[in-house]
């Protein structure tokens, strides 16, 4: 069994409150979650409008298919255009 999770450093210049925050990282979360099936969270920097910490986790028999769809993550969200991705980790136990 390997555990794996991604730590995901966000800056969202278009949120102008906490409100367009919220807003943004749910559509992302449901995306994600709808296209990976994973786990997804703000985990961090809940009370700061244009930044956000955000953890994804899964679960799965093989480290290599776990790596693969935790980096289809990272890449999904360096493609959207309303976040900036500032930093991420992946560790896989």
């Amino acid at each position: 069994m390997t555990i794996g999770l991604c730590r995901l450093v966000l800056y969202l210049p278009e949120s102008g409150s906490l409100k367009g925050k919220r807003r943004i990282l749910e559509s992302l979360r449901q995306r994600i979650r709808a296209k990976y099936n994973v786990s997804v969270s703000e985990v961090g920097q809940n009370e700061l409008w244009q930044k956000a910490e955000v953890g994804v986790a899964m679960v799965a028999n093989e480290s290599r298919y776990v790596n693969r769809v935790l980096s289809k993550v990272v890449d999904q969200v360096q493609r959207d255009h309303r976040v900036e991705l500032v930093d991420y980790s992946l560790e896989l136990m």
